[in-house]
């Protein structure tokens, strides 16, 4: 039988089991046998999951700190499907996320995927999960544009497009991640203050709203959708498709890494770097001093250039005052650089703590009051909060970020504050998560806001709405809009109150 004529009977994994025929809408569950009260599932070009190994793979996510087992997962074999089961599951209230199970297939298999939410923002919350690697095609790549589907990585868009001379101009610093999913958190990266966020970049998108429709949005057509949907963290439409703007490629990336042991010195020379666009990459970390006793702020700059046309390191580097002998120069290919995660989140792997609990913290300060902040922080972390992990530390321009909901402080000036813990077996995960939501609450005392991805516990109405500022009613409404059962991605909780 062809895929495109399985039958709605023909929609259950797991030998021996009996076929679903539908929802119980008394009973709230799979039924097997058609009798009144039996909602029949629509007919499907892929399959649907409903016990055993493929359903736990779904209960879980890369921060390993929430856990919730999905009734069914939907793995699509088309756009079609997706609109069939929202439209399904708005009419019997059945919860809906996505989870773009990202990761590298050819080096861990179908087993080794997850969602890369870090606090259960993917979850489905006990219904319905859909498998985005069944829509994870690049469509096309055309000068200056690519064509992806939305459970396509964003590793495979860089490979399709170097192929013809072109590469995405913001780049996640892991790009195993699927396109759908940065883009409904925002997509930061180290090229965001000349290119801003992933979802600035997008062109047009293609959604699934949760009423089962299929729309096309950009700014000039459905522009409510397109602005409710990029960094909405997944509450008014599901990504299917993104039409995504492209650059040319460049061969070499030159990365300077410059060491500081004095916060001001660092705040400085990164504020002056940013404001004069001198370098094409802009990243920095904190990282603990070799004595172990402080931390220490890392500048990586990086200059794109081709080969034999050599960047001038001295008008580079000029104005700039890191700790004596604390610079270092290297030469690398451009993919070498994009793909440089890799080498590390094998190492996690191999370290067996890639699969521990994560509680990652992501927040946005605003200039005026990072200092504060930092200092503040800085005295209470300790080497065990890492772990092996790092704390991503370092400015954004404020103008060059145009997506609406992707919300940041006030001023022209912010910083990026992204603690990316792995912390050792046996550590005080608890502990680590109240520290998360202690520092939360300290940034947004300072002007901060949070990024979606973190892991914040004890989130409520009050917190969502102080954090959307006047933007919260625009929020709501979308809601409301677009999604008026409220199905969509529930493990996000901003609407449940």
């Amino acid at each position: 039988m062809s895929r495109s004529g399985l039958s709605r009977r023909a929609l259950v994994a797991g030998a021996g089991a009996a076929a679903v025929v539908g929802w119980n809408t008394t009973a709230r569950a799979w039924a097997t046998t058609p009798r009144a009260g039996v909602a029949e599932l629509p007919t499907l070009d892929g399959t649907v999951t409903l016990q055993g190994e493929g359903l736990e793979r779904f209960s879980r996510d890369f921060g390993h700190l929430v856990s919730a087992t999905p009734r069914a997962v939907l793995r699509p074999a088309s756009v079609r499907d997706v609109q069939r089961v929202v439209d399904f599951a708005r009419r019997h209230r059945i919860p809906v996320a996505v989870n773009g199970q990202s990761g590298d297939v050819a080096v861990l298999g179908q087993a080794g995927l997850e969602s890369h939410s870090s606090y259960g923002q993917a979850n489905a919350r006990g219904g319905i999960a859909i498998d985005a690697r069944g829509l994870d095609e690049v469509v096309s790549v055309r000068p200056g544009e690519a064509v992806v589907q939305a459970g396509a990585t964003w590793a495979q868009l860089v490979d399709a497009a170097a192929a013809q001379g072109w590469m995405p101009p913001v780049l996640t610093d892991y790009l195993h991640l699927s396109v759908g999913g940065t883009l409904s958190v925002g997509g930061i990266g180290a090229a965001v203050q000349h290119h801003g966020l992933q979802t600035d970049t997008v062109r047009e998108l293609q959604v699934v709203t949760g009423t089962g429709e299929l729309v096309t949005a950009s700014r000039e057509r459905n522009r409510e959708l397109f602005e409710a949907v990029l960094a909405g963290g997944g509450q008014a439409g599901i990504i299917v498709r993104a039409t995504l703007a492209l650059v040319p490629a460049r061969e070499r990336s030159t990365v300077f890494t410059l060491a500081y042991d004095d916060l001001d010195t660092y705040l400085a020379d990164q504020e002056k770097v940013l404001a004069d666009g001198r370098f094409d990459l802009q990243v920095g970390n904190v990282v603990r001093s070799a004595d172990g006793q402080r931390w220490r702020y890392t500048a990586e700059l990086v200059a794109y250039g081709d080969a034999g046309r050599a960047v001038d390191r001295e008008k580079l580097l000029a104005g700039l005052n890191p700790v004596a002998g604390g610079t270092s120069v290297v030469e690398q290919g451009w993919r070498e650089y994009a793909f440089r995660v890799d080498a590390f989140a094998g190492y996690l792997r191999a370290a067996g703590l890639w699969g521990l609990p994560k509680p990652w913290l992501s927040l946005f300060l605003p200039a005026s009051t990072v200092g504060v902040f930092m200092r503040e922080a800085a005295a209470s972390l300790t080497a065990a909060d890492l772990g092996a992990g790092l704390l991503l530390f370092y400015p954004y321009a404020r103008d060059s970020v145009r997506t609406p909901l992707a919300v940041l402080p006030q001023g022209q000036v912010g910083w990026h504050f992204d603690l990316l813990a792995f912390p050792a077996p046996g550590a005080d995960i608890a502990r680590m998560l109240q520290r998360n939501r202690r520092l939360y609450e300290r940034a947004v005392e300072l002007g901060g806001k949070r990024y979606l991805i973190g892991a914040i516990p004890g989130m409520t109405a009050c917190d969502w709405q102080r954090h959307y500022g006047e933007l919260w009613e625009q929020v709501r409404r979308a809601k409301r809009r677009f999604d008026p059962a409220g199905i969509l991605t529930p493990g996000q909780g901003i609407h449940d109150a």
